[in-house]
């Protein structure tokens, strides 16, 4: 009785409500503001059952990334091309999932989810090089920004082999599709100067979104390693490969990405302030963005209006700060932006702690 009335307290005051919708090895789950549809292998896409989703402006009931203030999804509509993939660079051999362009060489170990979280782990054989890697992605809602999802990823090394630094490498790669797809604007920003290991993590970034999440497959939509703001219009997406330092056999690897939503730019950019606690902390230096220019309602390309998608490496542009512990990374440490965006961070967020309080 008291969440249909809670329910209709919301969708009375033009909240829109839209549950969780449990599936068998796959998950649709949401924070109340972000709705992932997480598949068993880590990568998004999902197709609801329900209906509940398949409405304007998305109008396909496949959540990938999407935005419950607005419905719009960002990876379903025109194209389901989202996914990650793993490889090492001394067999050249990878195991990848994206629901459009192919998976491969990934076994299921487990899937568990709960309304707002979803965790997979699954392992990528070495081929006759015996052994393995254990990749576990666990979807959980940020603490502090209700306009972030994270994506805690750990790799662990089972190959009965030590790996050394630039062995192990990761894709993340998403074609943004938003309401009208195939004419997004697409933003890249961190990408440091000097790309791969020692100096970052991030070797290789671009806008072509439709690359298989294979990490040795790769073409290019012109904008290889560059910095951009609001490219477009156009279909394109983002790509991320990282590689990582030396990792001893029957170490972890552990890092955060992160996928959201907020309702413009602006927002996007508190949220990559705010996912620690400390509002004027860069917490995500290397992210994406995508916005629509037509096909829903309030578009305004300078702002971001209705909805800015985010995709973000929990790391200032895409460095983890070194550490004998291989187990964790800390994703803090970089300078904060102009004075002007740190102030009204602190501001948003401090009134945000505050109504915290109150409704406790």
């Amino acid at each position: 009785m008291t969440r249909g009335i809670t329910a209709r307290l919301l969708m009375g005051l033009g909240v829109v409500v839209l549950a969780a919708a449990p599936a068998a090895a796959q998950a649709i789950i949401t924070n109340g503001t972000v709705t992932l549809g997480v598949r068993e292998l880590g990568n998004l896409n999902v197709a609801d059952p329900t209906g509940a989703y398949d409405g304007a402006p998305s109008f396909t009931p496949i959540v990938g990334l999407r935005s419950n203030a607005t419905n719009s999804d960002s990876t379903s509509p025109g194209c389901t091309c989202e996914g990650w993939g793993v490889g090492l660079r001394s067999t050249n051999i990878s195991g990848y999932a994206n629901d459009s362009v192919g998976t491969a060489n990934l076994t299921l170990v487990n899937f568990s989810s709960t309304a707002s979280t979803a965790v997979s782990t699954v392992t990528m054989a070495n081929g006759a090089n015996g052994g393995s890697l254990e990749i576990t992605h666990n979807y959980r809602p940020n603490a502090f920004t209700d306009y972030l999802y994270q994506v805690d990823v750990s790799i662990t090394n089972n190959t009965g082999a030590d790996l050394v630094a630039g062995d192990l490498v990761y894709r993340r790669v998403m074609d943004w599709d938003i309401p009208y797809p195939a004419s997004e604007l697409v933003t890249i920003q961190g990408v440091p100067a000097v790309m791969g290991l020692p100096g970052s993590n991030l070797y290789r970034s671009d806008n072509n979104g439709f690359n298989s999440g294979n990490p040795f497959s790769f073409s290019s939509f012109g904008l290889l390693n560059q910095n951009f703001t609001d490219e477009g219009p156009q279909d394109h997406g983002a790509l991320f490969d990282f590689e990582f330092e030396a990792l001893a056999n029957g170490a972890t690897r552990t890092f955060t990405t992160y996928y959201g939503v907020a309702p413009n730019k602006s927002a996007a950019d508190i949220a990559r302030f705010a996912v620690n606690g400390d509002p004027l902390d860069e917490d995500i230096g290397l992210y994406s963005y995508g916005i629509p220019t037509e096909g829903q309602g309030g578009i305004d390309t300078s702002t971001g209006a209705p909805n800015t998608f985010i995709f973000g490496f929990g790391a200032a542009g895409g460095i983890l700060d070194p550490s004998t512990d291989t187990t964790t990374t800390d994703t803090t440490g970089a300078a904060p932006e102009p004075a002007s965006l740190g102030l009204l961070a602190m501001g948003l967020f401090g009134a945000r702690l505050a109504r915290r309080r109150r409704s406790s």
